[in-house]
């Protein structure tokens, strides 16, 4: 039982989180390299808010360059209990338009270039993914839309791809014959980081256009975005702001999916046997579970 520490990795078009009692920037260190950026932490009545900015202010880092794990690693760090991503996405659906958004419940990983584990030689570990959001911080999303003028897809299948280009034509089609809702840079490895570092994580994504399946259209381009990306940045404001209030109606309990203990039986690697350089690293992503074995 505790209060709220609300996470928020902030995509494209989304770089400032204003409004915030108290806000101010502070530079947090990790063992993992250099976050995206600093973060803003500030409140919401009893909600405290930790902002990171995903690309950096000014949208410094490319997607296959982002540094995920400082990135999750200073979001657990600073005492994050629950992390939103909130990213602009394109959309492989004719009912999601430009400018709705999607609670994602599913991911399918096309990326190949980036690091996907803070686990590896010296210390082994396994996590299930087979659900990989918080359903119940998809529920304060969605009932957090109405209220705010979002228009919110309640599930959705994302698929990653590595970028920075968009995708062909082709591409584009087969995800569609997948089941893909929408697709998106940038939410794995993330998701992936976040369920190792036992992080409650869901993702809102903010659909900008409709990718390139539409074959009797041009495809994708950065001037359409942009334009979707200032409309759906106040909203997504808006959106967040509700979400803290009305956690700040409740007190916060363990997440129902047992998120918070998943490293439990996860760590294969005997104790004997662990690598202590890479022990080191993992002082706040897993400290919990490394200092009761």
């Amino acid at each position: 039982m505790g209060n709220w520490v609300l996470g928020i990795l902030g995509g494209s078009g989304l770089y400032e989180l204003e409004g915030l009692e108290g806000g101010r920037w502070e530079k947090v260190t990790s063992p993992w390299g250099e976050p995206s950026d600093e973060v803003y932490r500030g409140h919401i009545g009893s909600v405290e808010l930790v902002f990171l900015p995903r690309h950096g202010r000014g949208h410094r880092l490319s997607p296959s360059h982002l540094n995920y794990r400082a990135n999750i690693d200073v979001l657990k760090r600073v005492g994050c209990t629950d992390v939103y991503s909130v990213s602009a996405c394109g959309s492989l659906r004719e009912d999601i338009a430009p400018g709705d958004f999607v609670v994602v419940d599913q991911f399918i990983d096309r990326t190949h270039l980036r690091e996907r584990s803070f686990f590896g030689d010296g210390v082994v570990a396994h996590v299930p993914m087979a659900d990989p959001v918080s359903t119940r911080l998809g529920e304060f999303a969605v009932h957090a839309a109405e209220p705010t003028g979002v228009r919110m897809h309640r599930a959705g299948t994302y698929v990653a791809i590595e970028g920075p280009q968009f995708s062909t034509r082709a591409e584009s089609l087969m995800y569609r014959s997948w089941g893909c809702s929408v697709i998106g840079m940038t939410n794995m490895p993330e998701a992936r980081l976040a369920r190792e570092a036992e992080l409650p994580y869901a993702t809102i994504a903010m659909a900008t256009d409709y990718d390139c399946w539409r074959e009797e259209e041009e495809g994708v381009s950065v001037t359409d975005v942009v334009r979707v990306l200032r409309e759906n940045a106040s909203h997504a404001r808006a959106l967040i702001t509700r979400i803290a209030q009305d956690m700040g109606a409740v007190e916060r309990t363990p997440d129902p999916q047992g998120i918070e203990t998943v490293l439990d039986h996860a760590l294969i690697t005997d104790p004997a046997a662990r690598d202590p350089a890479l022990l080191g690293k993992l002082d706040a992503v897993a400290g919990r579970v490394l200092r009761s074995s």
